[in-house]
């Protein structure tokens, strides 16, 4: 990072994949966790922060859905740089609780999902809660005398005193999460670089229109890694579409594109250019 006075946000509490993340950007002394990733994104976009780290995708789970939406329809953050950090949950609980005594289960969502089969194996019945992040859910366990389990971070688990039951419960060990740095402005042009952008047809239900705009990339020899489409939230059926296209949004191949592209659509918003993780 390079100013060490800027102030990092990311989904806390302290042990998450999130904090995990951040200290591969910054020092701990710069981190400020928050409660929700609506709360991270919300004070960078106000300036009460400089920085936030949000994950945006994992390998299994696919968009982290909450990020993507307040990138397109909420917030005005860019995007600057990319960290990824391998996922490995373990299911915790208070010392002496057995995995055949628990009652409850609490995580966040995308941990539940990406720990399906071993749920399933071993507990069945038990009832699922879901927690805004998996450090939260660890102590929430940790605060409690019942048979609770919550599935986390080995760092959780040290934080928060509970003792591990089961480790490596995800159902794939190639199990990745993408992080993204937010700020205000474009990260500087590097040596290789993706562009993100969200945008919508101009005629929804019309036969060719998202061929239009994809046309457009091919005809300047852009290549698009990635395409994600979230419902527009004003009708249903109504979409926009999220690209990931590699260069960077000043290169002059692309911002020709991107000028066309806008021709051809609705809606278009630049969610940021920035350095391809390797």
């Amino acid at each position: 990072m390079d100013n060490i006075d800027e102030v990092v946000g990311y989904l806390g509490p302290k042990g998450t994949f999130s904090q995990q993340a951040a200290l591969m950007y910054t020092e701990e002394k710069n981190l400020k966790a928050f409660s929700t990733i609506a709360d991270v994104l919300e004070a960078v976009d106000c300036g009460h922060i400089q920085k936030g780290i949000v994950p945006i995708e994992n390998s299994i789970e696919g968009a982290v859905n909450m990020t993507l939406d307040m990138m397109v329809f909420d917030v005005d953050v860019k995007l600057q740089k990319e960290i990824v950090i391998p996922v490995e949950h373990h299911l915790f609980a208070q010392p002496g609780i057995k995995l055949a005594e628990i009652e409850k289960v609490f995580s966040h969502p995308q941990a539940l999902g990406q720990c399906r089969k071993f749920l399933h194996q071993y507990l069945p019945d038990v009832p699922i809660f879901f927690s805004s992040s998996t450090a939260e859910a660890v102590k929430q366990v940790s605060e409690s005398k019942e048979k609770w389990a919550a599935i986390g971070t080995r760092l959780a688990g040290e934080i928060y005193g509970v003792e591990m039951i089961q480790s490596h419960i995800q159902d794939e060990m190639m199990n990745e999460t993408l992080f993204i740095v937010v700020g205000k402005e474009d990260a500087a042009q590097g040596i290789k670089c993706k562009t993100s952008f969200v945008f919508s047809t101009k005629e929804t239900h019309k036969p060719g229109e998202l061929y239009k705009v994809l046309s457009i990339l091919a005809l300047w020899d852009i290549n698009m890694t990635k395409i994600v489409s979230r419902p527009a939230k004003n009708k249903l059926g109504q979409y926009v579409f999220c690209l990931d296209v590699e260069g960077h949004r000043e290169e002059e191949d692309l911002k020709e594109a991107l000028r066309m592209v806008e021709r051809k659509t609705s809606f278009l918003k630049i969610l940021g250019s920035y350095e391809i993780f390797e």
